[in-house]
């Protein structure tokens, strides 16, 4: 069985959380500070990718 990509999400914030999305099935949300000179940042828990909107062309 194939393990699935983590997800990218496209961003409008610097500071963003993440729950897992899955409602009951997600894990606990997290606040993430996107640093400014990489433009994402990487969930701890689910590994989701949170690319910045200025940033998405380059990642």
């Amino acid at each position: 069985m194939a393990t699935e990509a983590p997800e990218t999400r496209i961003v409008d914030s610097y500071r963003v959380a993440c729950d897992g999305g899955e409602g009951a099935l997600g894990h606990p949300r997290v606040y993430l500070q996107i640093p400014r000179e990489t433009g994402f940042v990487e969930c701890p828990y689910c590994d989701a990718k949170l690319v910045h909107k200025d940033h998405q062309s380059t990642n």
